[in-house]
């Protein structure tokens, strides 16, 4: 099977669960180092599908390997090459689509619940899910649905918190953090706790009964993560 392409922008926001995941699947991966000035292929040929992970970047900043993801994205779309994206991931899908990126209301971090989307569009990626989820969030942007996208998730904190158009699946949350990603983020992100937003958890509270969340994340995300690989091209 051709293998799927994960593209980190930093160390610290790897694929963590996912794979995990993908391996209990026996579907190859090979990891694109952003981070370490690994080159983005021009276009996604050989590719099962593409992942972009999260980051503490926007993807309105004037960095070069954005516009290129950008491109990819694109032609991978065009291509029939499925692509997946986790917070600045999802992002980068949405603009690449003919959303737009912004400011969020708040900015959200921390484990808050999100309601699924119902519609007869959206059936096929919410199956097997149930109509709220307890997920992690750590962001404080959002996107606006590209044309023709269809809505899959939302929470009081932020309208658009999943959406899939064709085979792009975006995802505003992470239910690819392990536990161990939690605790490294909020020792290197301590700063963005330190926030007067409603929608900001303290460190303690995030670290509160955090094996069993993780845990239950990890059912969603095998869902999720399910629906998508369903979709790749073998």
């Amino acid at each position: 099977m051709k293998p799927i392409l994960v593209f980190r922008h930093i160390a610290c926001e790897g694929p963590g669960y996912l794979s995990e995941y993908l391996d209990r699947q026996g579907i190859p991966v090979r990891l694109v180092c952003i981070d370490q000035g690994e080159p983005i292929p021009e276009c996604p040929t050989g590719a099962a599908g593409l992942v972009f992970m999260g980051g503490p970047m926007s993807v309105n900043d004037p960095l070069d390997w954005i516009g290129s993801e950008l491109k990819l994205i694109g032609r991978a779309m065009d291509g029939g090459v499925p692509v997946l994206g986790h917070c600045l991931g999802a992002q980068l899908i949405a603009k690449a689509l003919g959303g737009t990126v912004g400011p969020n209301p708040v900015r959200e971090i921390g484990w808050w619940p999100v309601e699924t989307v119902r519609g007869p569009r959206s059936v096929g990626w919410l199956a097997g899910l149930p109509a709220g989820l307890e997920v992690f969030h750590w962001h404080g942007e959002t996107f606006s649905l590209p044309p023709g996208a269809v809505h899959l998730a939302r929470n009081p904190h932020c309208e658009h918190q999943a959406f899939a158009l064709g085979d792009a699946l975006g995802l505003q949350f992470h239910v690819e953090v392990t536990t161990a990603m939690v605790e490294e983020w909020t020792a290197l992100y301590a700063a963005d706790l330190d926030s007067s937003s409603p929608a900001v958890q303290s460190a303690s509270a995030i670290r509160e009964r955090l094996a069993e969340r993780a845990m239950a994340m990890r059912a969603v995300a095998d869902v999720i993560y399910g629906r998508w690989c369903e979709r790749l091209r073998r």
